[in-house]
């Protein structure tokens, strides 16, 4: 609340005319098309110490020309090749000198005066790390979008949620999650980072290489001592599913595996095991559940993620020896007390004011 008060109380203060610079980072592969349609926008309605960079993950299209015929002060940054979503970032990130990077997806359009509310918060208050603006879906506007949604929580077992969707139930938005509140995890999708919390935390880690990595990185900037928020003052439309469709099997491979990635390198040690050990026989009820579906590929990927997990142990114990020993946060918890999958198919909640943090 004191956060809210204090934005509205000085907003006029804290102007795009700021000397604080702002990198807007643009990861691409094959998605000229969607440079051309979303690039406009972000163009237009980021003004002041502003840099838009386009770091290309090895693309096979035309991305290159499309940038410099019709974006030419765009700067463009050419990868080698195709990194992934995390490894690639922190390539593209390693060339920038700025106060704040904010990560955007290539399929999302942004909205007028959209980097202000986002940069006050950071302005504001030294202790928020990372942010994110609320994130509706472009093609249903007044619909919240899966992937970010007004700000992400992750449930006792490790599920990821957002305030307006609730695994596949999405709500619309009413204003009813209008709030700057703190939260557990920034989507990926459009989220503000203060660049020495990004160099602290060494980027993201490279071996999620997609999927939650932006979940990890908001986790371990929060054992050093940061806080996530939401800023529904902000506003973005994102198109969604441009890289891999919600079914795609590689996408089932990466939820599984980096979801065991995330809580074993995260949870506090008092919560580790149990923890992990219900998540384990949950994911092996989802997998015979993709099996009594007829859904045989989606059956073997879950035990193909979980044989990856195994394999990652000796890497995944010094990693998180060292979150645990560098953590200035000892009693963090991330976690909140609700099952998301009890209060779905049990209790059928299914709205976020439905379910207890």
């Amino acid at each position: 609340m004191w956060l809210n008060q204090g934005i509205n109380g000085i907003r006029e203060k804290i102007t795009m005319s700021s000397n604080k610079k702002i990198s807007i980072v643009i990861l691409n592969w094959n998605g000229s098309g969607f440079l051309k349609r979303f690039l406009p926008s972000v163009i237009s309605f980021s003004q002041g110490n502003v840099e838009i960079v386009v770091a290309d993950n090895g693309s096979t299209d035309d991305s290159a020309k499309t940038i410099s015929t019709h974006f030419p002060k765009v700067t463009y940054i050419q990868l080698d090749k195709n990194y992934g979503f995390a490894e690639g970032y922190n390539k593209a990130l390693e060339h920038l000198q700025s106060d704040y990077f904010l990560l955007l997806n290539s399929d999302v359009e942004v909205t007028t005066g959209w980097l202000d509310p986002l940069l006050e918060l950071m302005e504001l208050n030294p202790v928020v790390g990372i942010c994110q603006p609320k994130i509706l879906s472009l093609d249903r506007p007044h619909e919240f979008e899966y992937a970010g949604a007004a700000g992400g929580f992750i449930d006792r077992f490790g599920y990821p949620y957002c305030r307006g969707r609730i695994l596949q139930e999405i709500e619309q938005d009413h204003g009813q999650y209008d709030n700057s509140t703190p939260i557990s995890w920034a989507s990926g999708a459009c989220m503000m980072v203060r660049s020495q919390v990004w160099k602290s935390c060494q980027g993201f880690d490279s071996d999620f290489w997609a999927h939650m990595e932006e979940i990890d990185l908001c986790w371990r900037a929060q054992h050093l001592g940061y806080s996530v928020y939401v800023c529904p003052a902000s506003v973005v439309y994102h198109l969604g599913g441009g890289t891999l469709p919600y079914n795609n099997p590689l996408k089932i491979h990466l939820n599984f595996r980096n979801n065991l990635l995330l809580l074993f390198k995260n949870l506090p040690g008092k919560q580790l095991a149990s923890k992990l050990l219900v998540r384990m026989v949950l994911d092996g009820v989802a997998a015979f559940m993709f099996l009594f579906k007829g859904e045989f590929g989606s059956f073997g990927r879950v035990f193909t993620a979980h044989l990856k997990f195994y394999g990652m142990l000796p890497k995944l114990i010094k990693e998180r020896s060292n979150i645990m020993r560098s953590s200035k946060n000892k009693t963090i918890k991330l976690t909140t007390r609700s099952s998301i999958v009890w209060n779905y198919y049990i209790s059928k909640r299914r709205k976020f004011s439905e379910i207890a943090l």
